[in-house]
């Protein structure tokens, strides 16, 4: 069993694994605070022009860790349930399908970031930050995982904001953080 601390505050004076890790679980837990606590009409809900929503935001969030952190950074097959999904469909990981709940959602994502973290895991006890990740460019450069580290933490900051506007046009719900007591951020998965 892996436990999740999401949301929380990263070290103020920690190294720089504890540094981009703290960082990653923030915004990871950001999105799923930002995310949960809807119903199927809250997770479907877009803002303007956009057909982005808070659901297929979290099925994003949790097929970029399996993309970045089973494929780019073993070379291994991403994890289920994405190993087997219509590849061919540019869409599927941004749409919420008419029997994807929000539970359902919120445990494809928590699961996807346990199963990504076992795998940085398993990086940092082989190599550290300098672990070289198997994908590679036309050159033949490899990443190391500071760098994937790096993506991620992009990634994640610029849906965060997409959530905040989307969640905020839902409910009303605002704020940088939630108020105590209201996400838990410790997950046993």
């Amino acid at each position: 069993m892996t436990t999740l601390h999401l949301g929380q505050e990263p070290p103020l004076a920690g190294d720089e694994v504890a540094a981009l890790l703290g960082s990653l679980d923030r915004l990871r837990g950001y999105l799923l605070w930002k995310c949960g606590g809807l119903d199927a009409d809250g997770i479907r809900a877009t803002l303007g022009p956009s057909t982005l929503t808070l659901g297929g935001l979290l099925k994003h969030a949790a097929v970029v860790e399996a993309i970045t952190l089973a494929w780019k950074l073993h070379g291994r097959r991403p994890f289920a349930p994405f190993g087997d999904a219509d590849w061919d469909d540019a869409d599927w990981h941004v749409r919420v399908e008419d029997d994807d709940t929000p539970e359902a959602l919120e445990r494809l994502f928590v699961e996807s970031v346990a199963q990504g973290q076992a795998l940085v895991d398993e990086a940092i006890a082989a190599d550290g930050l300098d672990f070289t990740a198997d994908v590679h460019d036309d050159e033949g450069r490899h990443p190391d995982l500071r760098r994937l580290l790096h993506d991620l933490i992009e990634e994640y900051g610029r849906h965060v904001g997409h959530a905040d506007l989307i969640r905020e046009s839902v409910d009303g719900l605002v704020g940088e953080d939630p108020a105590p007591g209201t996400f838990p951020g410790i997950y046993n998965v």
